[in-house]
């Protein structure tokens, strides 16, 4: 039976960023998922890098201006080693009611745009007694994101196993031994447990990760109608090459459901149409449903076990795709026994048990 130095159960964003970081330190690396990679939270997602959220918890907002910087370099070394070419544009539009401008304005450390200012760079934008401030959080299509670091993976001989989720690890004397999927096993002294909304299902440790289920749709508009992410309360609209528009999204206690509503995507469309009165002549062309992990406290789980061996990062919640140059770093550094530059303790798996 083939050993692997390395087995990443999971290969959304996360996973195959791991695994990329395990495979440069010389780990032979395999890559387990139960669909192809990818394909469920990473593909639902809207890409948006937005470190300066003001709902972005105080815990984290050191490792996600990290990972933001880390941003430029890793698409450019994933463009190199494959034939993707991913659509990254800076800038944001946050937009807030104008009665609230001047607390915005100390969160965010920057004054309002002047309405004339936002016309000039959003014609087509309706603030409607609003206030828009501009931001440099930028944002990523995630799916060429994926399709790049897919593809670096497989170049770089990194195996990828889909079809047969991980229900277990095989532990023997208080470490890892292996890794049992519904059709078979394999050998491994080191797993990461990358399984997103689903961490929570692989035995034996448990993990208070829930599913937190996302409505999305997009449309097809004229390729220049919009420049910047606009984000408001109930809403956020993602521009993307070629007049492709994301529309997102819901946050929705429902299990691991993934039913699409359509009064649900009806209503996000007709909030993202009071932000961009032309979208109404748009055209929808796909609608979805994801699933995100959440934790408790709203951190992810990043660090090793009281397993041997056995190491966590998952729990992301809206911030994967953001999170992942970052997460990926620090599980290498965890893996190789190394000090990290970061406070970790708020990630800690040791928190959950407390």
């Amino acid at each position: 039976m083939k050993s692997w130095d390395v087995i990443v159960c999971g290969a959304g964003i996360i996973g195959v960023s791991v695994a990329l970081e395990l495979h440069r330190s010389g780990a032979s690396v395999l890559l387990i998922d139960s669909s192809e990679p990818g394909r469920e939270a990473t593909h639902a997602a809207a890409g948006m890098l937005s470190a300066r959220d003001p709902e972005t918890p105080q815990e984290l907002r050191k490792i996600a201006f990290a990972s933001e910087r880390m941003y430029p370099e890793f698409i450019q070394s994933l463009q190199e080693h494959s034939d993707a070419k991913i659509d990254y544009r800076p800038g944001t539009l946050l937009i807030r009611d104008s009665r609230h401008v001047t607390h915005t304005s100390q969160q965010l450390g920057c004054p309002a745009l002047d309405p004339a200012d936002v016309e000039r760079r959003e014609p087509a934008l309706s603030l409607a007694g609003r206030s828009a401030f501009l931001l440099p959080d930028a944002s990523v299509d995630p799916r060429e994101l994926m399709h790049a670091l897919v593809a670096a993976a497989r170049l770089k001989g990194i195996h990828i196993a889909h079809g047969s989720a991980v229900r277990k690890l095989e532990v023997e004397n208080g470490r890892i031994a292996g890794v049992h999927t519904e059709r078979t096993h394999y050998l491994t002294a080191t797993a990461i447990n990358c399984a997103g909304a689903w961490a929570g299902e692989i035995s034996p440790l448990p993990l208070p990760i829930k599913p937190v289920k996302g409505h999305m749709l997009d449309v097809i508009a004229p390729p220049d109608l919009l420049r910047n992410t606009i984000r408001a309360p109930e809403v956020y609209i993602v521009p993307r090459t070629g007049g492709r528009i994301l529309i997102g999204a819901t946050v929705e206690d429902a299990g691991f459901d993934k039913h699409i509503d359509p009064e649900t995507i009806q209503r996000l469309y007709r909030s993202a149409m009071d932000l961009v009165p032309a979208l109404s002549e748009a055209r929808i062309h796909e609608v979805w449903t994801g699933l995100r992990p959440g934790t408790p406290d709203g951190l992810p789980i990043i660090g090793s076990t009281a397993v041997s061996g056995y190491f966590l990062a998952t729990g992301h919640y809206r911030n994967g795709i953001l999170l992942a140059p970052i997460t990926a770093k620090i599980i290498g550094s965890s893996v190789r026994n190394e000090s990290s530059a970061f406070d970790l303790d708020a990630f800690s798996p040791d928190r959950l048990a407390q």
